[in-house]
C-alpha cells in the first residue's frame, strides 16, 4: 500500500512517469518501452469519415500510455491501471471472449496476424487519462497503443498510416464497431501545432497549422451517449440510400450543384436532410483548410457553428444538453464558434476560443451550463500533439 508521501508524489507525475512506477510495483521489474497513443478532437468534417469525405481533427494532450516489457512465451499480460482489472491472453489462439477493453489489444494482435505482421508477446500496465466515453476516441489511443507495443516487441517498422488501417479493421471485425478511419488515423498520425485534413477515401493527410493565439476547448457536457448504435448505422444506411439515388459510390462524390440539381421530390425527406449535411460539411471542411491558412480565425469560426446547426437540424445527432453548451459558449465575446464534436447524442463539444480569455471562458460555461443544466462540465483545455510515440526506458 502507498504512503501518504507516495500517493502525493504519484499525484505530481506526469501519466509516463506513473506508468513506469506502477508497471516496476505491480510486475516486479522496470519496463522496457513506454508507448503513448493520443486520443483526439474533430475540428470540422462530422460523420463525413464512412462517406469518403474529408475530417479535420487534431490529436490532443490526452493519452493512452502503456509501460511493457517483452514476455517469455506467447502471451500478453496486461494490467489496466485506472480500472484495476488484470487479463491475459495468448497469441497463439486468439479468442473473442467479450472481456470489453481486452477485446481491442486482443484485436489488434489478430489484425496484425491477420496482415502477416509478427506478433510476440508482452506485459503491459495501462494507463489513460482521456475520460472514456465522451467522444474523445479513447478506443483508437488503446487500439494504436497496442499496435505501437507490438511494434517495439516484434521488431516490425511503424507505418502510422498501416497501422490506423490494423487499428480499423481490429475495431471493425474484432469488436464490431463499423467504424470510420478518421480516429486511428489522427491517434497515429497527428502532428503537435496542427490539425490534419485526412482524405477517408485515398488516406491522404495533409498538415494544418493552427492559427495563432487560438485555442482549443473541449467542453465536456457529462452526458454520455448511450445506446446510439442502431442510430449510427441508421445513418450509415440512409447515406448509402443518398449514395444510390444520386449514383455514386458515396456522397463524397456529390458536389453541392448536382445535389441542388437533382435532389428532387422522390427522394426521401430523411435522407435528403442526411445528404444536404455530409455533402455541406465536406464543402466546410475544405474551406476551413482555406481559412486557418490564413489565419482567419473568425471565419473558422463561423464554418463551426454551421456544422453544429447541421449536425442538429439535418442529421439530428445532437442532443439537448449538447446544444446548451452550444449556445453557452458564444455568449463570451472571445469565443469564435463552437459545436459538438464525435458521434453526438451527448459527450463533448468543442470551442474556439482567443488564448487570452481561455480562463474567463471557462470559467462563465461552466457557470452557464451548470444553471441551465444541473449538470457539472467538465472543461478540458487542449493543446495538438503528436500521434502515437514510443520510448525505451
Amino acid at each position: 500500500m502507498h504512503t501518504n508521501a507516495k500517493v502525493g508524489n504519484w499525484r505530481n507525475m506526469s501519466k509516463h512517469e506513473q506508468a513506469i512506477m506502477e508497471f516496476e510495483r505491480y510486475f516486479g521489474h522496470p519496463p522496457t518501452f513506454v508507448v503513448r497513443a493520443p486520443g483526439r478532437v474533430n475540428l470540422i468534417g462530422e460523420h463525413t469519415d464512412y462517406n469518403d469525405g474529408f475530417v479535420l481533427p487534431m490529436a490532443i494532450d490526452r493519452a493512452v500510455w502503456i509501460a511493457l516489457r517483452p514476455a517469455p512465451a506467447q502471451h500478453v499480460i496486461l494490467h489496466a491501471l485506472d480500472l484495476k482489472q488484470s487479463a491475459e491472453f495468448s497469441l497463439e489462439s486468439l479468442k473473442h471472449e467479450n472481456q470489453e477493453w481486452v477485446e481491442y489489444i486482443k484485436g489488434i494482435a489478430w489484425a496484425l496476424q491477420q496482415a502477416g505482421y509478427p506478433t510476440e508477446g508482452w506485459e503491459g500496465l495501462i494507463t489513460s487519462d482521456i475520460p472514456i466515453g465522451a467522444g474523445l476516441s479513447s478506443s483508437a489511443a488503446l487500439e494504436l497503443a497496442s499496435a505501437r507495443a507490438f511494434a517495439a516487441v516484434s521488431g516490425y517498422p511503424w507505418e502510422a498510416i498501416e497501422m490506423a488501417r490494423i487499428g480499423q479493421q481490429a475495431e471493425r471485425e474484432w469488436v464490431g464497431v463499423n467504424c470510420g478511419i478518421m480516429d486511428q488515423m489522427i491517434s497515429a498520425a497527428g502532428q503537435a501545432e496542427h490539425a490534419l485534413l485526412i482524405d477517408c477515401r485515398s488516406l491522404k493527410t495533409e498538415l494544418v497549422p493552427l492559427p495563432p493565439d487560438m485555442t482549443i476547448v473541449v467542453l465536456d457536457t457529462a452526458t454520455r451517449r448511450g445506446l446510439v448504435d442502431s442510430a449510427y448505422n441508421e445513418r450509415r444506411e440512409q447515406c448509402k440510400a443518398a449514395a444510390r439515388f444520386f449514383g455514386v459510390p458515396a456522397l463524397r462524390d456529390v458536389s453541392q450543384t448536382e445535389f441542388d440539381a437533382k435532389a428532387d421530390d422522390t427522394l426521401d425527406p430523411v435522407v435528403f436532410r442526411r445528404a444536404r449535411h455530409v455533402i455541406g460539411e465536406n464543402i466546410r471542411t475544405l474551406q476551413a483548410v482555406s481559412v486557418m491558412s490564413q489565419k482567419d480565425v473568425a471565419k473558422l469560426g463561423q464554418l463551426i457553428n454551421a456544422s453544429h446547426i447541421s449536425l442538429r437540424d439535418d442529421f439530428e445527432v445532437s442532443s439537448p444538453e449538447l446544444d446548451t453548451m452550444v449556445d453557452c459558449a458564444p455568449q463570451e465575446s472571445d469565443c469564435y464558434g463552437a459545436r459538438m464534436t464525435g458521434a453526438g447524442f451527448g459527450g463533448c463539444a468543442v470551442a474556439l476560443v482567443h488564448t487570452h480569455a481561455v480562463f474567463n471562458f471557462t470559467e462563465t460555461v461552466s457557470t452557464n451550463y451548470q444553471t441551465a443544466t444541473g449538470l457539472q462540465p467538465d472543461i478540458y483545455v487542449c493543446t495538438a500533439t503528436d500521434g502515437a510515440t514510443l520510448t525505451a526506458i
